[in-house]
């Protein structure tokens, strides 16, 4: 069961701070001291300054931090509420979102969702589940951020089993409160939704809807600590998420590609490569065709070795699948047919021997979200790129279905949601 419901969101005046577009700010995690100084040269306002709350120093050439960073967001909050730049709504609203984008392949779509805070889970309920395992995360920076400043800054991007855009879709030609466009260029558009029939209509069809964290996991985690730190009943045991339906037309979801450094360990080198040719029946093809996607059938990669300057077509072979289901005995179908999963299995962890704590701390694996950037860093110190297929919705449903969690940076959702919408707050 999902509780869904509307919330008092702390929120920009748009009239005060000049618009959505200087103000909103792309996720925390994504951002690096170059681009958040940028940001806020577009306006001391900018989300940046409270979501990413280090103070730097331009007189020191390392950047680090002066002061408390937590303290220095809570003041900000209370100086820009203090000045207007912010408004703490008495009443609750939930937040259409539309973002109309071009997705990395070059088709253009359309994605809706809903703003709203969510009652936190723990996994084991099956309410609210993570998609795949995540990488240790920045989770003590998220939960001091949250005890200083009271306030949920960043949304979670989740998928619901029931799709709640067509309660609160916008009359065609309304203005909408708020409008930026992002670094990818997708458009987003916000608007706020008062009426208390629609958010009873959204909560009573998302009660018995399962969601699925897209991006966010450890956001998640963090309101989980927040929610047990505190205690008892109240606004912590909330937290924002923005919500798309799965069956969204505009949904999309795009592959992460793997990049292996081998160190020079030529032992690794002959049973990567005496492995692989076992494992798949291996084509050479032009490095421009090396990119999977379309091809069918199970466990299919493109491959290129810097050594050999080199673009392969992987297929699985008979005898590795029967291996795969040895080593794979007891998990879902869905999940034995998942090509990250069988990379995992049967490369990573077969042949070069890597534990589950090695590629949580990617040690000689690193990942990338374009075929481009993942030959680009073969030229960075990596020996060989793993191009992989995107992971069809229906797969992640299924994989959602079961006690099973894919392996780290299956899927990759695009576009982001954006910081500065609206703020959720949490006591």
């Amino acid at each position: 069961m999902a509780e869904v419901l509307p919330f008092e969101a702390l929120h920009y005046d748009l009239g005060k701070v000049g618009s959505l577009e200087a103000v909103a700010s792309p996720p925390y995690d994504v951002i690096d001291a170059a681009e958040r100084a940028a940001l806020l040269a577009r306006s001391p306002y900018n989300a940046v300054a409270i979501d990413l709350p280090v103070p730097f120093d331009p007189a020191d050439p390392d950047h680090e931090p002066q002061g408390d960073p937590y303290a220095e967001a809570a003041k900000r909050i209370e100086q820009w509420l203090a000045e207007g730049g912010l408004v703490q709504d008495e009443e609750a609203s939930l937040w259409a979102l539309t973002q109309d984008y071009t997705a990395p392949d070059g088709a253009e779509h359309s994605r809706h969702g809903v703003l709203a805070r969510v009652r936190v889970e723990d996994y084991e309920s099956g309410g609210i589940r993570p998609h795949e395992r995540t990488h240790p995360g920045p989770l003590v920076d998220r939960l001091e951020l949250t005890r200083a400043t009271g306030y949920n800054l960043s949304p979670i991007f989740s998928l619901a089993s029931e799709d709640p855009w067509p309660l609160v879709e916008p009359a065609p030609g309304s203005e909408p409160w708020g409008e930026v466009t992002d670094a990818d260029g997708t458009v987003n558009r916000l608007w706020k939704i008062d009426d208390p029939a629609v958010h009873q209509a959204v909560t009573e069809r998302l009660a018995g809807a399962q969601l699925l964290i897209a991006d966010g996991h450890h956001r998640y985690e963090t309101a989980r600590a927040f929610r047990d730190e505190v205690g008892g009943e109240g606004a912590h045991n909330y937290t924002l998420m923005a919500l798309t339906g799965l069956d969204d037309p505009g949904l999309t979801v795009f592959p992460t590609h793997r990049l292996l450094s081998l160190g020079g360990d030529e032992d690794k080198q002959r049973r990567l490569g005496g492995g692989i040719r076992e494992l798949f029946e291996a084509t050479e093809v032009a490095t421009e065709e090396i990119d999977p996607a379309g091809e069918e059938g199970v466990g299919v990669f493109g491959l290129y070795d810097r050594h050999h300057r080199t673009a392969y077509r992987l297929r699985l072979a008979d005898q590795a699948r029967a291996e795969l289901d040895r080593l794979l005995a007891g998990k879902p179908e869905a999940y034995r047919r998942l090509d990250s999963a069988i990379l995992e299995t049967l490369v990573l962890k077969g042949l070069l021997e890597m534990s589950d704590e090695d590629i949580d701390a990617r040690r000689g694996l690193e990942y990338a979200k374009s075929v481009p950037e993942a030959l680009a860093q073969l030229e960075n110190g990596y020996d060989v790129a793993f191009v992989l297929r995107p992971v069809p919705i229906e797969q992640v449903r299924a994989v959602a279905a079961t006690d099973e969690n894919m392996p780290p940076k299956s899927t990759y959702f695009f576009p982001k949601v954006m910081t500065g919408f609206a703020f959720n707050p949490v006591r």
